[in-house]
Protein backbone atom coordinates (compact mmCIF):
# COMPACT_ATOMS: atom_id res chain seq x y z
CA UNK A 1 0.00 0.00 0.00
CA UNK A 2 1.58 3.24 -0.74
CA UNK A 3 2.09 5.69 2.11
CA UNK A 4 1.70 9.02 -0.49
CA UNK A 5 -1.05 11.47 1.62
CA UNK A 6 -4.24 11.99 -0.06
CA UNK A 7 -3.70 15.62 0.78
CA UNK A 8 -0.47 17.11 1.81
CA UNK A 9 -1.47 19.73 4.30
CA UNK A 10 -0.31 19.04 7.56
CA UNK A 11 3.24 17.34 6.56
CA UNK A 12 6.41 19.81 8.22
CA UNK A 13 8.03 21.67 5.87
CA UNK A 14 10.99 19.36 5.34
CA UNK A 15 8.80 16.38 4.52
CA UNK A 16 7.04 18.43 1.76
CA UNK A 17 10.42 19.67 0.28
CA UNK A 18 11.91 16.01 -0.05
CA UNK A 19 8.96 14.49 -1.62
CA UNK A 20 9.13 17.46 -4.37
CA UNK A 21 12.88 17.09 -4.81
CA UNK A 22 12.70 13.14 -5.44
CA UNK A 23 9.53 13.20 -7.77
CA UNK A 24 6.92 11.51 -5.04
CA UNK A 25 4.67 14.87 -5.74
CA UNK A 26 4.67 18.27 -7.60
CA UNK A 27 4.52 21.68 -5.76
CA UNK A 28 1.43 22.36 -7.44
CA UNK A 29 0.04 19.35 -5.95
CA UNK A 30 1.00 20.69 -2.36
CA UNK A 31 0.02 24.13 -3.12
CA UNK A 32 -3.06 23.56 -4.32
CA UNK A 33 -4.04 21.43 -1.09
CA UNK A 34 -3.05 23.88 0.87
CA UNK A 35 -5.26 26.30 -0.92
CA UNK A 36 -8.53 24.66 -0.84
CA UNK A 37 -7.80 24.25 3.13
CA UNK A 38 -6.84 28.03 3.74
CA UNK A 39 -9.94 28.35 1.32
CA UNK A 40 -12.54 26.29 3.53
CA UNK A 41 -10.65 27.08 6.96
CA UNK A 42 -9.06 30.72 7.28
CA UNK A 43 -12.74 32.25 7.89
CA UNK A 44 -12.14 30.45 11.28
CA UNK A 45 -8.96 32.07 12.48
CA UNK A 46 -8.08 35.03 10.07
CA UNK A 47 -5.06 34.41 9.42
CA UNK A 48 -4.66 35.94 6.00
CA UNK A 49 -4.91 39.72 4.88
CA UNK A 50 -4.56 37.97 0.68
CA UNK A 51 -4.31 34.96 -0.77
CA UNK A 52 -2.68 35.05 -3.90
CA UNK A 53 -4.47 31.85 -5.37
CA UNK A 54 -3.83 32.21 -9.02
CA UNK A 55 0.24 33.47 -8.59
CA UNK A 56 0.63 31.02 -5.86
CA UNK A 57 -0.24 27.87 -8.78
CA UNK A 58 1.48 29.60 -11.42
CA UNK A 59 4.91 30.00 -9.65
CA UNK A 60 4.59 26.18 -8.41
CA UNK A 61 3.88 25.30 -12.12
CA UNK A 62 7.29 26.75 -12.25
CA UNK A 63 9.10 25.23 -9.43
CA UNK A 64 7.85 21.61 -11.11
CA UNK A 65 9.75 23.10 -14.57
CA UNK A 66 13.06 23.28 -13.01
CA UNK A 67 15.52 21.35 -14.31
CA UNK A 68 17.15 20.31 -10.78
CA UNK A 69 15.65 20.78 -7.52
CA UNK A 70 18.06 19.22 -5.21
CA UNK A 71 19.62 21.82 -3.72
CA UNK A 72 16.26 23.62 -3.15
CA UNK A 73 15.75 23.37 0.64
CA UNK A 74 11.69 24.46 0.23
CA UNK A 75 11.09 22.70 -2.91
CA UNK A 76 7.04 23.47 -2.85
CA UNK A 77 7.19 24.26 0.56
CA UNK A 78 3.78 27.37 0.68
CA UNK A 79 4.91 29.64 3.17
CA UNK A 80 2.76 32.87 4.43
CA UNK A 81 4.63 36.04 4.46
CA UNK A 82 3.86 39.18 7.01
CA UNK A 83 1.92 41.94 5.52
CA UNK A 84 4.70 44.51 6.38
CA UNK A 85 7.44 42.74 4.50
CA UNK A 86 7.65 43.65 0.89
CA UNK A 87 6.51 40.84 -1.97
CA UNK A 88 6.56 41.54 -5.58
CA UNK A 89 2.89 42.45 -7.08
CA UNK A 90 1.36 43.15 -3.95
CA UNK A 91 0.67 45.99 -1.78
CA UNK A 92 2.07 45.75 1.44
CA UNK A 93 -0.22 46.35 4.34
CA UNK A 94 1.61 47.07 7.37
CA UNK A 95 -1.36 46.08 9.18
CA UNK A 96 -4.28 48.50 8.18
CA UNK A 97 -5.55 50.41 5.12
CA UNK A 98 -4.57 53.26 5.92
CA UNK A 99 -0.49 52.18 6.50
CA UNK A 100 -0.61 50.05 3.30
CA UNK A 101 2.17 50.79 0.77
CA UNK A 102 1.27 50.76 -2.79
CA UNK A 103 1.88 47.34 -5.04
CA UNK A 104 5.79 46.92 -5.25
CA UNK A 105 7.57 45.39 -7.95
CA UNK A 106 10.39 43.90 -5.88
CA UNK A 107 10.58 41.26 -2.66
CA UNK A 108 12.48 42.06 0.40
CA UNK A 109 15.83 40.15 0.34
CA UNK A 110 14.28 37.48 2.78
CA UNK A 111 11.47 36.73 0.52
CA UNK A 112 13.79 36.37 -2.29
CA UNK A 113 15.69 34.39 -0.54
CA UNK A 114 12.53 31.88 0.44
CA UNK A 115 12.03 31.94 -2.99
CA UNK A 116 15.30 30.83 -4.31
CA UNK A 117 15.37 27.98 -2.31
CA UNK A 118 11.91 26.89 -4.12
CA UNK A 119 9.11 28.24 -1.57
CA UNK A 120 5.64 29.21 -3.18
CA UNK A 121 4.59 32.21 -1.44
CA UNK A 122 0.59 31.73 -0.89
CA UNK A 123 -0.54 34.77 0.58
CA UNK A 124 0.24 37.56 3.08
CA UNK A 125 -0.45 36.84 6.70
CA UNK A 126 -2.47 39.61 9.06
CA UNK A 127 -0.67 41.86 11.77
CA UNK A 128 -1.88 44.69 13.98
CA UNK A 129 -0.85 48.18 12.74
CA UNK A 130 2.67 48.69 12.39
CA UNK A 131 2.99 45.95 14.04
CA UNK A 132 2.75 47.51 17.42
CA UNK A 133 0.47 45.29 19.63
CA UNK A 134 0.61 41.63 20.88
CA UNK A 135 -2.99 40.65 19.49
CA UNK A 136 -3.99 41.04 15.76
CA UNK A 137 -6.88 42.59 14.51
CA UNK A 138 -8.69 45.61 12.54
CA UNK A 139 -11.59 46.70 11.58
CA UNK A 140 -11.85 43.68 9.18
CA UNK A 141 -11.23 41.07 10.99
CA UNK A 142 -10.28 39.31 14.61
CA UNK A 143 -7.35 36.82 14.10
CA UNK A 144 -7.50 33.99 16.55
CA UNK A 145 -5.92 31.50 18.32
CA UNK A 146 -6.63 27.65 16.45
CA UNK A 147 -6.27 26.23 20.21
CA UNK A 148 -9.13 28.34 21.14
CA UNK A 149 -10.93 30.73 18.81
CA UNK A 150 -12.13 32.74 21.74
CA UNK A 151 -8.18 33.67 22.35
CA UNK A 152 -5.82 35.68 20.57
CA UNK A 153 -3.22 34.07 18.27
CA UNK A 154 -0.80 36.95 20.07
CA UNK A 155 1.05 39.71 17.49
CA UNK A 156 2.47 40.88 15.85
CA UNK A 157 3.35 38.16 13.68
CA UNK A 158 -0.09 36.96 14.95
CA UNK A 159 -1.45 36.07 11.64
CA UNK A 160 1.42 33.37 10.83
CA UNK A 161 1.21 31.67 14.00
CA UNK A 162 -2.79 31.42 13.28
CA UNK A 163 -1.49 30.46 9.75
CA UNK A 164 0.68 27.55 10.76
CA UNK A 165 -0.97 26.36 14.02
CA UNK A 166 -4.03 25.38 11.78
CA UNK A 167 -2.05 23.88 9.07
CA UNK A 168 -2.64 26.49 6.63
CA UNK A 169 1.18 26.67 5.94
CA UNK A 170 3.45 24.36 7.27
CA UNK A 171 6.25 27.26 7.97
CA UNK A 172 5.83 31.12 7.98
CA UNK A 173 8.16 34.21 8.21
CA UNK A 174 7.23 36.87 10.69
CA UNK A 175 9.35 39.77 12.37
CA UNK A 176 10.00 40.13 15.83
CA UNK A 177 10.85 43.76 17.37
CA UNK A 178 10.24 43.45 20.61
CA UNK A 179 8.67 39.71 20.67
CA UNK A 180 6.43 39.38 17.88
CA UNK A 181 7.69 36.02 16.68
CA UNK A 182 7.91 34.23 19.89
CA UNK A 183 4.90 36.22 21.62
CA UNK A 184 2.28 34.44 18.90
CA UNK A 185 4.47 31.56 18.41
CA UNK A 186 4.18 30.41 22.46
CA UNK A 187 0.44 31.69 22.23
CA UNK A 188 -0.13 29.22 19.49
CA UNK A 189 2.18 26.11 20.22
CA UNK A 190 4.75 26.15 17.99
CA UNK A 191 8.51 26.74 17.45
CA UNK A 192 9.48 30.53 16.82
CA UNK A 193 12.87 31.90 16.35
CA UNK A 194 14.08 35.67 16.35
CA UNK A 195 18.00 35.50 15.01
CA UNK A 196 20.54 37.66 16.43
CA UNK A 197 21.11 41.03 14.65
CA UNK A 198 23.10 40.68 11.47
CA UNK A 199 22.09 37.10 10.92
CA UNK A 200 19.24 38.38 8.81
CA UNK A 201 18.39 41.34 6.33
CA UNK A 202 16.49 43.49 8.32
CA UNK A 203 13.74 45.14 7.51
CA UNK A 204 13.87 49.14 5.24
CA UNK A 205 15.50 51.62 7.51
CA UNK A 206 13.78 53.44 9.40
CA UNK A 207 11.05 50.39 9.75
CA UNK A 208 13.60 48.51 11.80
CA UNK A 209 12.95 50.42 15.10
CA UNK A 210 16.04 51.12 15.59
CA UNK A 211 17.79 47.78 14.48
CA UNK A 212 15.57 46.23 17.01
CA UNK A 213 13.25 43.69 14.77
CA UNK A 214 14.84 40.89 12.88
CA UNK A 215 13.11 38.53 10.60
CA UNK A 216 12.38 34.85 11.69
CA UNK A 217 10.36 31.99 11.67
CA UNK A 218 7.40 30.05 12.56
CA UNK A 219 7.07 26.64 12.59
CA UNK A 220 6.19 23.21 14.01
CA UNK A 221 8.71 21.41 14.66
CA UNK A 222 12.67 22.26 15.45
CA UNK A 223 13.51 21.11 11.89
CA UNK A 224 11.50 23.26 9.78
CA UNK A 225 12.82 26.02 11.88
CA UNK A 226 16.06 25.54 11.39
CA UNK A 227 15.35 25.10 7.59
CA UNK A 228 13.89 28.33 7.61
CA UNK A 229 16.53 30.23 9.72
CA UNK A 230 19.18 28.79 7.36
CA UNK A 231 17.21 30.01 4.64
CA UNK A 232 16.64 33.64 5.77
CA UNK A 233 20.69 33.43 6.84
CA UNK A 234 21.43 32.64 3.06
CA UNK A 235 23.07 29.42 4.47
CA UNK A 236 23.26 25.78 3.70
CA UNK A 237 21.30 24.33 5.87
CA UNK A 238 22.64 21.52 8.14
CA UNK A 239 21.71 18.84 10.70
CA UNK A 240 21.65 20.55 14.08
CA UNK A 241 24.42 18.72 15.77
CA UNK A 242 23.70 17.32 19.60
CA UNK A 243 25.36 20.24 21.68
CA UNK A 244 27.36 18.96 24.18
CA UNK A 245 27.38 19.63 28.13
CA UNK A 246 25.92 23.32 28.69
CA UNK A 247 25.56 25.39 31.49
CA UNK A 248 22.00 26.62 31.41
CA UNK A 249 20.47 29.65 33.57
CA UNK A 250 16.84 29.06 34.76
CA UNK A 251 15.00 32.71 35.62
CA UNK A 252 11.75 33.51 36.45
CA UNK A 253 12.28 36.82 37.27
CA UNK A 254 10.30 39.36 35.03
CA UNK A 255 11.41 42.63 33.12
CA UNK A 256 8.78 44.37 34.39
CA UNK A 257 8.51 45.33 37.85
CA UNK A 258 5.34 43.97 39.25
CA UNK A 259 4.32 41.54 36.21
CA UNK A 260 4.85 37.82 37.64
CA UNK A 261 4.38 34.47 35.81
CA UNK A 262 1.20 32.49 36.51
CA UNK A 263 1.58 28.98 37.88
CA UNK A 264 1.47 27.64 34.75
CA UNK A 265 4.30 29.08 33.18
CA UNK A 266 6.18 28.83 36.04
CA UNK A 267 5.52 25.12 35.58
CA UNK A 268 6.45 25.26 32.04
CA UNK A 269 9.72 26.38 32.90
CA UNK A 270 10.09 24.02 35.66
CA UNK A 271 9.22 21.46 33.51
CA UNK A 272 11.66 22.44 30.84
CA UNK A 273 14.54 23.01 33.64
CA UNK A 274 13.77 18.97 33.87
CA UNK A 275 14.47 17.79 30.37
CA UNK A 276 17.28 20.15 30.17
CA UNK A 277 18.63 18.35 33.05
CA UNK A 278 17.94 15.06 31.94
CA UNK A 279 19.66 15.56 28.87
CA UNK A 280 23.03 15.83 30.53
CA UNK A 281 23.27 19.74 30.73
CA UNK A 282 24.02 21.60 34.07
CA UNK A 283 21.01 23.73 35.14
CA UNK A 284 21.12 26.47 37.71
CA UNK A 285 19.39 29.41 38.73
CA UNK A 286 20.25 32.80 38.14
CA UNK A 287 18.66 36.28 36.50
CA UNK A 288 19.52 38.53 34.19
CA UNK A 289 20.39 42.20 35.72
CA UNK A 290 17.47 44.10 34.17
CA UNK A 291 17.72 47.70 35.33
CA UNK A 292 14.85 49.72 36.35
CA UNK A 293 15.56 51.97 33.65
CA UNK A 294 15.14 48.97 31.18
CA UNK A 295 11.28 49.19 31.34
CA UNK A 296 11.36 52.95 30.87
CA UNK A 297 13.95 52.68 28.00
CA UNK A 298 11.29 49.70 26.18
CA UNK A 299 8.73 51.70 26.53
CA UNK A 300 10.47 55.03 25.08
CA UNK A 301 11.63 52.83 21.86
CA UNK A 302 8.27 51.16 21.25
CA UNK A 303 6.78 54.61 21.21
CA UNK A 304 9.31 55.83 19.11
CA UNK A 305 9.52 53.18 16.87
CA UNK A 306 5.81 53.99 15.81
CA UNK A 307 6.93 57.60 15.04
CA UNK A 308 10.10 57.18 12.76
CA UNK A 309 7.60 53.64 11.19
CA UNK A 310 5.19 56.62 10.37
CA UNK A 311 7.45 58.65 8.98
CA UNK A 312 9.23 56.71 7.07
CA UNK A 313 6.10 55.42 5.61
CA UNK A 314 4.86 58.93 4.84
CA UNK A 315 1.72 58.22 6.54
CA UNK A 316 -1.25 60.35 7.44
CA UNK A 317 -1.30 59.83 11.00
CA UNK A 318 -5.03 61.13 11.35
CA UNK A 319 -6.46 58.02 9.30
CA UNK A 320 -4.99 55.69 11.62
CA UNK A 321 -6.53 54.09 15.04
CA UNK A 322 -6.74 55.85 18.05
CA UNK A 323 -4.41 53.31 20.04
CA UNK A 324 -1.67 54.01 17.09
CA UNK A 325 -2.12 57.53 16.78
CA UNK A 326 -1.56 57.71 20.72
CA UNK A 327 1.40 55.98 20.66
CA UNK A 328 2.67 57.79 17.47
CA UNK A 329 2.28 61.18 19.24
CA UNK A 330 4.04 59.45 22.34
CA UNK A 331 7.04 58.25 20.06
CA UNK A 332 7.42 62.00 18.55
CA UNK A 333 7.75 63.37 22.21
CA UNK A 334 10.39 60.86 23.77
CA UNK A 335 12.40 60.88 20.45
CA UNK A 336 12.61 64.54 20.49
CA UNK A 337 13.76 64.86 24.14
CA UNK A 338 16.16 62.35 23.63
CA UNK A 339 14.84 59.30 25.64
CA UNK A 340 15.96 56.64 22.55
CA UNK A 341 19.55 56.14 22.80
CA UNK A 342 21.81 53.98 21.18
CA UNK A 343 24.07 54.50 24.12
CA UNK A 344 21.43 52.77 26.34
CA UNK A 345 21.12 49.54 24.12
CA UNK A 346 24.76 49.28 23.66
CA UNK A 347 24.91 49.59 27.75
CA UNK A 348 22.33 46.61 28.35
CA UNK A 349 24.34 45.05 25.20
CA UNK A 350 27.37 44.84 27.20
CA UNK A 351 25.62 44.10 30.29
CA UNK A 352 23.96 41.37 28.69
CA UNK A 353 27.10 39.85 27.44
CA UNK A 354 28.58 39.96 31.03
CA UNK A 355 25.65 37.82 32.39
CA UNK A 356 26.55 34.77 29.62
CA UNK A 357 30.19 35.52 30.11
CA UNK A 358 30.44 35.69 34.36
CA UNK A 359 28.22 32.62 34.56
CA UNK A 360 29.52 31.46 32.13
CA UNK A 361 26.37 30.54 30.95
CA UNK A 362 25.49 29.26 27.44
CA UNK A 363 21.78 29.27 27.29
CA UNK A 364 18.82 31.52 29.34
CA UNK A 365 15.68 29.66 30.30
CA UNK A 366 12.64 31.95 30.85
CA UNK A 367 8.70 31.60 30.80
CA UNK A 368 7.57 32.85 26.87
CA UNK A 369 4.62 34.63 28.78
CA UNK A 370 3.38 35.65 31.90
CA UNK A 371 -0.23 35.01 31.35
CA UNK A 372 -2.70 32.89 29.08
CA UNK A 373 -3.16 34.98 25.87
CA UNK A 374 -5.67 37.71 26.31
CA UNK A 375 -9.48 37.38 24.62
CA UNK A 376 -9.63 37.53 20.27
CA UNK A 377 -11.39 40.53 20.32
CA UNK A 378 -11.52 44.33 18.81
CA UNK A 379 -8.27 45.56 20.50
CA UNK A 380 -7.80 48.41 17.81
CA UNK A 381 -11.20 50.24 19.04
CA UNK A 382 -10.06 49.84 22.80
CA UNK A 383 -8.37 52.91 24.32
CA UNK A 384 -4.71 53.21 24.01
CA UNK A 385 -4.21 52.44 28.07
CA UNK A 386 -5.99 48.92 27.83
CA UNK A 387 -4.16 47.62 24.99
CA UNK A 388 -0.69 48.80 26.60
CA UNK A 389 -1.08 47.26 30.04
CA UNK A 390 -2.80 44.09 28.27
CA UNK A 391 0.49 43.90 26.19
CA UNK A 392 2.80 43.88 29.29
CA UNK A 393 0.83 42.24 31.62
CA UNK A 394 0.86 39.21 29.36
CA UNK A 395 4.22 39.19 27.52
CA UNK A 396 7.12 41.32 29.49
CA UNK A 397 9.67 38.18 28.50
CA UNK A 398 10.64 38.69 25.31
CA UNK A 399 11.61 42.53 24.77
CA UNK A 400 15.12 42.64 26.74
CA UNK A 401 16.67 40.84 24.12
CA UNK A 402 15.30 42.76 21.03
CA UNK A 403 17.70 45.53 22.80
CA UNK A 404 20.43 43.11 23.40
CA UNK A 405 20.42 42.13 19.71
CA UNK A 406 20.61 38.32 21.10
CA UNK A 407 19.11 34.78 19.69
CA UNK A 408 15.86 33.76 21.09
CA UNK A 409 12.76 31.40 20.73
CA UNK A 410 9.82 29.84 21.56
CA UNK A 411 9.87 26.58 22.56
CA UNK A 412 6.67 24.61 22.79
CA UNK A 413 6.35 22.28 26.15
CA UNK A 414 2.99 20.99 26.44
CA UNK A 415 -0.49 21.91 27.36
CA UNK A 416 -1.66 24.39 30.58
CA UNK A 417 -4.61 23.40 32.64
CA UNK A 418 -6.73 25.59 30.48
CA UNK A 419 -6.08 23.50 27.10
CA UNK A 420 -3.72 26.20 25.79
CA UNK A 421 0.01 25.62 25.06
CA UNK A 422 2.56 26.08 27.11
CA UNK A 423 5.90 27.33 25.88
CA UNK A 424 9.23 28.52 27.63
CA UNK A 425 12.05 31.08 25.82
CA UNK A 426 15.75 30.46 25.20
CA UNK A 427 17.79 32.85 25.04
CA UNK A 428 21.50 33.16 23.75
CA UNK A 429 24.99 35.14 23.54
CA UNK A 430 25.62 36.65 20.01
CA UNK A 431 25.88 34.01 17.14
CA UNK A 432 24.11 30.86 19.05
CA UNK A 433 21.04 30.69 16.71
CA UNK A 434 22.44 26.70 16.16
CA UNK A 435 23.03 25.87 19.75
CA UNK A 436 19.48 27.63 21.00
CA UNK A 437 17.86 25.00 17.99
CA UNK A 438 19.64 22.41 19.16
CA UNK A 439 18.55 22.50 22.73
CA UNK A 440 15.47 23.02 21.42
CA UNK A 441 15.82 20.14 19.15
CA UNK A 442 16.57 18.20 22.80
CA UNK A 443 13.23 19.38 24.32
CA UNK A 444 11.51 18.39 21.38
CA UNK A 445 12.43 14.81 21.26
CA UNK A 446 12.69 14.24 25.29
CA UNK A 447 8.88 15.82 25.29
CA UNK A 448 7.04 15.76 21.79
CA UNK A 449 4.92 18.23 20.94
CA UNK A 450 1.82 18.41 19.56
CA UNK A 451 2.08 19.89 16.20
CA UNK A 452 -1.07 21.42 15.23
CA UNK A 453 -3.90 22.64 17.19
CA UNK A 454 -6.76 20.52 18.47
CA UNK A 455 -8.75 19.84 15.64
CA UNK A 456 -7.02 21.05 13.35
CA UNK A 457 -6.14 20.70 10.37
CA UNK A 458 -9.69 20.59 8.68
CA UNK A 459 -8.54 18.09 6.19
CA UNK A 460 -6.99 14.81 6.16
CA UNK A 461 -3.66 15.12 7.29
CA UNK A 462 -0.51 13.76 5.63
CA UNK A 463 1.37 10.04 6.63
CA UNK A 464 4.52 10.86 8.64
CA UNK A 465 7.66 10.30 6.86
Amino acid sequence: MSDTPSTWVGATAKQIARAVRRGDTSATQVVADHLEHIEAADHLVNAFREVRAGAAIVEAEQVDELPDLRNLALAGVPVAVKENTAVAGMPTWHGSAAAREPITDADHEVVRRLRGAGAVVVGVSRMPELGLWATTDDETAVTRNPWNTDCTAGGSSGGAAAAVAAGLVPIAHGNDGLGSVRIPAACCGLVGIKPGRGAVPPPPEGQDWFGLTEHGILATTVADAAIGFAVLAGRTPEALREPQRLRVAVSLRSPVVGVRPDAANREAVAAAARLIAAAGHDVVTANPLYPLSLGVRALATWFAGAYHSAQAQGLDVTTLQPRTRRHIALGEWVWRRGLVREADRAAFRRRSEGFFTDGPYDVLLTPALATAPPAADRWSARPWWTNILANIRYAPYTAPWNIAGFPAMAVPVGVRPDGLPAAVQLVGPPGSELLLLALAGQLELANPWQRHAPGWPKVGTSTTR
